[in-house]
C-alpha cells in the first residue's frame, strides 16, 4: 500500500515546488503598494537656488527609518541632515545642508507601506544647472534578489501550514473524531503545526533584510531584529508565536487526552476543544489580516474581520480535504473513513465554499474598485486566475460530492464484501498457522537428535540455527506483502471508494496551485491603489507643466514630441524625424531623436544635428549634436534653453555623403 501511495505522494509534492517556483520566481521584486505620488523638488526640475528640504508625497501612509529618505550629490555623498519627519499623514520632509553648489542631486527612497510591503525607488533634480552624477537609480528595487525570493518562499509555507494545522484539525472534530487515533492524520497536522511555526521563525529573521534591501547575511544582525518587533508586522509575527504555542496545547489534548476518552466522554470534550481551537484559529487567521492588505485602504473595519473568515474558510476546505485525502488513501484497514464522515466533511466543505465566495467578492471589490483593473492591473489579472482556479476546485468538488453519495448508498453491500472477506483472510491465516504450530516441535527433536550426533562426532549446529532464522524472516517479509496487496485490493474492491479517492486527489493537485498564486496574489499591489497613484501621478505632472503649451507640437506632461517629414532627395532619401524634448523648460532638459523610414522601420543615416532659435529675442541659433545610441536613435542630455518662448527646432538630416536636408517646427518651452 505505501509503495502505491509514494508516486502520488511525490506527485503532489513536485507540483508544489513547480507552482512555487514558477510563480514566486516570476514574480519578480514586490510590487510597490505605497506609489510616490508627487515630490518637491519634482522629479527632472531645475531649480534657481538650492532647497532647504526635500518632500515626498505617497499614496497612503508609509512607516520610516533613519535612512528612509536620503539625497546624494554629484558624487554620491549624503547631504540629508538626519531623519525624515512626517509632515501630513502621508507627505514627510527631509532636511538639506545650507548652500548647496549647483549641480545633478539623486533622491532615494526605501519606506514600508502601511500593508507591510517594501516599496523603494529614486530620482533626481538639479539646483542651477544639470551636471553629471557618479550615483545610479537603476538597481533601487525592494523585496527583491534572493531574499525576496526566500521571503515569498516563507509567507507559502506559512499559508500552507496553517491550511494544513486547522483545516486538519477541523476535520477530525467536525466529521471524523475516530480519526484523531489515526496516525497518519496526527503526523499531517503536528508537520502543519511545524511548517505553520518553522515559516514564522524564519520570516521574522528574513523581515529587516527584506524591508531595507539588505543581503541573506543581514539575517543575523539583531540590531535589524530590535527594529523589526518594533514594526506592526513584527508585532504580527511574535503574536503568531504565541498563539503557535497554545496550538501545541491543543494538539497534545486532540490527539492524546481526547482520543483515549469513550464516546460518551467525548462530547463535552469536543465542545471545549472545538471552542478553543476556534479561538486560536482566530487569532492566527488575524496575524495575517492586521499587518497586510485588509489593515489598510478601504472600510479596514469591515475588511479585517472579512479576511479572518475568509482565512477560515479557505483553511476549512483546503485543510480537510487534505485530511480527508490522507484519511482515504493511508486509514489503517481495521478503522477506514465510513460514508458518514465523508458527508459531514461536504457538508462542511460546501458552507465554506459559500463563505468563501461571500467574502471574495467584496475583497475583489475593495481591492479592485472597477471593471477595467481585472485587465489594466496585475493584481487583476492574477485574481482571475484565483477565480478560475476557485471554479475548477469547486466543479471537482462537485464530482466529489456526487462520488459520496454513492459510497453511502454502497456501504451496506461494501462492508458485507468486507467482512466476508476479512473472515476469509482470517481462515487462510489460521490455516497456514495451524501446520507451523506443530512445526516447532519437530524442529526441537530434530535438534535435539542432532544436538546428541554432535556431541559424538563433535560438530556445532550454528549454521543449522543461522538457516532457520533466515528463513523465518523471509517468511515474514512474503507474509507481509501478501497482506499488504489483501489490503489494498480489500480498498479497491468499492469503486465508489475508488473514484473518490481519485477526484479528492485531484482536488487537493489544484489546491496546491491555487495557494502558489494566492501568495503571489498577497505580494502584489491592489488594483484599486495602483489605478488612484497613476491617477495621482498624472494630476501631479499635469498641473506642474499647465503653463506648457504647443501649437505645433503633441505635449504628455510637459514633454514635447515633434514629427517631421524629410526627403534628402537621393536614394532612398525619405523619412520622419521625431524629436522628444523633457520636460521642456528652461534649464537642462532631455532629448531624444528617433529616424525612420516610411514603412516605420527605424532609418540607419550617418548624421542628425538639431538647432534652437528664439527669433523673438534674437538668441541662436543653438547647435546640438546628440550622440548616437542605436539604429535610428540619437540622445542629448542636459539641453540648455535659457528662457520661455516660441523656439523654433531644425533638425539636419544626412542620409549619404553629398544628401541632406533640415526640417522644423516652432514649439513653446517654458
Amino acid at each position: 500500500m505505501t509503495q502505491t501511495i509514494a508516486p502520488r505522494v511525490r506527485t503532489l509534492v513536485l507540483l508544489l515546488l513547480a507552482a512555487t517556483g514558477l510563480l514566486l520566481a516570476g514574480a519578480g521584486p514586490a510590487s510597490a503598494h505605497a506609489a510616490l505620488t508627487g515630490s518637491d523638488p519634482q522629479q527632472g526640475v531645475v531649480v534657481d537656488k538650492a532647497p532647504t528640504q526635500v518632500t515626498l508625497t505617497f499614496s497612503e501612509k508609509v512607516a520610516t527609518s533613519d535612512d528612509s529618505l536620503r539625497v546624494l550629490d554629484p558624487k554620491g555623498k549624503r547631504v540629508d541632515t538626519g531623519k525624515p519627519s512626517d509632515v501630513s499623514g502621508t507627505t514627510y520632509a527631509v532636511r538639506l545642508h545650507s548652500g548647496l553648489p549647483d549641480g545633478t542631486y539623486t533622491v532615494t527612497y526605501q519606506v514600508v507601506s502601511a500593508d507591510s510591503h517594501p516599496v523603494a525607488g529614486a530620482y533626481t533634480f538639479s539646483i542651477g544647472a544639470p551636471s553629471t552624477t557618479s550615483v545610479s537609480v537603476s538597481s533601487q528595487t525592494a523585496g527583491g534578489g534572493v531574499v525576496g525570493w526566500l521571503y515569498g518562499f516563507g509567507r507559502y509555507m506559512s499559508y500552507a501550514g496553517f491550511i494544513v494545522l486547522v483545516g486538519g484539525a477541523a476535520f477530525v472534530l467536525a466529521c471524523w473524531q475516530r480519526g484523531s487515533g489515526v496516525r497518519a492524520l496526527q503526523r499531517l497536522v503536528v508537520s502543519g503545526w511545524v511548517a505553520l511555526t518553522a515559516a514564522t521563525l524564519w520570516l521574522l529573521l528574513l523581515r529587516g533584510s527584506y524591508t531595507g534591501g539588505g543581503t541573506f547575511g543581514d539575517v543575523f544582525d539583531l540590531s535589524l531584529l530590535g527594529q523589526v518587533l518594533q514594526t506592526k508586522t513584527g508585532a504580527a509575527l511574535v503574536s503568531r508565536l504565541l498563539l503557535l504555542a497554545a496550538g501545541a496545547l491543543f494538539i497534545a489534548v486532540l490527539f492524546g487526552t481526547y482520543d483515549k476518552r469513550e464516546d460518551e466522554e467525548k462530547r463535552d470534550l469536543t465542545f471545549g476543544l472545538a471552542v478553543g481551537g476556534t479561538v486560536v484559529a482566530a487569532g492566527l487567521a488575524a496575524s495575517w489580516a492586521m499587518a497586510e492588505h485588509a489593515s489598510t485602504g478601504l472600510q479596514p473595519g469591515i475588511a479585517m474581520p472579512v479576511d479572518i473568515v475568509h482565512l477560515l474558510a479557505v483553511a476549512t476546505w483546503l485543510g480537510g480535504l487534505t485530511a480527508l485525502l490522507v484519511a482515504l488513501y493511508r486509514a489503517p484497514e481495521e478503522t477506514p473513513v465510513d460514508a458518514a464522515a465523508v458527508h459531514r466533511f461536504s457538508r462542511v466543505a460546501f458552507g465554506s465554499v459559500v463563505a468563501l465566495v461571500a467574502t471574495g467578492i467584496y475583497q475583489s471589490w475593495r481591492q479592485l474598485g472597477s471593471w477595467s483593473a481585472f485587465t489594466d492591473t496585475r493584481y487583476g489579472q492574477l485574481l482571475l486566475v484565483k477565480i478560475g482556479l476557485v471554479t475548477l476546485l469547486v466543479g471537482i468538488a462537485w464530482i466529489s460530492r456526487r462520488w459520496t453519495a454513492r459510497l453511502g448508498q454502497s456501504v451496506p453491500a461494501a462492508a458485507r464484501r468486507q467482512v466476508a472477506e476479512a473472515a476469509e483472510v482470517r481462515e487462510e491465516k489460521r490455516a497456514d498457522e495451524e501446520p507451523e504450530k506443530e512445526a516447532p516441535e519437530e524442529r526441537v527433536k530434530e535438534h535435539a537428535s542432532a544436538r546428541t550426533v554432535s556431541r559424538e562426532k563433535g560438530q556445532d549446529d550454528a549454521g543449522t540455527a543461522t538457516g532457520d532464522t533466515k528463513r523465518a524472516a523471509q517468511l515474514a517479509r512474503q507474509r507481509a506483502a501478501v497482506d499488504a496487496t489483501r489490503q489494498k485490493r480489500l480498498r479497491d474492491a468499492d469503486p465508489n471508494r475508488f473514484g473518490l479517492r481519485r477526484s479528492v486527489l485531484a482536488e487537493a493537485g489544484v489546491a496546491v496551485v491555487l495557494l502558489a498564486v494566492t501568495t503571489v496574489l498577497t505580494q502584489t499591489e491592489p488594483g484599486r491603489t495602483e489605478e488612484d497613484a497613476k491617477a495621482a501621478t498624472a494630476s501631479s505632472s499635469s498641473s506642474s507643466s499647465s503653463s506648457s503649451s504647443s501649437g505645433s507640437s503633441d505635449s504628455s506632461a510637459g514633454a514635447l514630441t515633434l514629427d517631421m517629414s524629410f526627403d534628402t532627395g537621393g536614394e532612398d532619401g525619405k523619412g520622419v524625424v521625431t524629436v522628444d524634448f523633457d520636460p521642456a523648460r528652461v534649464g537642462g532638459n532631455e532629448m531624444h531623436v528617433y529616424v525612420q523610414r516610411p514603412n516605420g522601420r527605424a532609418f540607419d543615416i550617418p548624421e542628425v544635428k538639431v538647432a534652437f532659435t528664439l527669433a523673438a529675442k534674437d538668441i541662436g541659433p543653438l547647435p546640438v549634436v546628440p550622440d548616437h545610441i542605436t539604429t535610428g536613435h540619437w540622445s542629448a542630455n542636459g539641453v540648455q534653453i535659457p528662457l520661455a518662448g516660441d523656439w523654433k527646432i531644425a533638425v539636419t538630416v544626412r542620409t549619404s555623403d553629398i544628401d541632406q536636408a533640415t526640417v522644423s517646427k516652432n514649439a513653446q518651452i517654458g
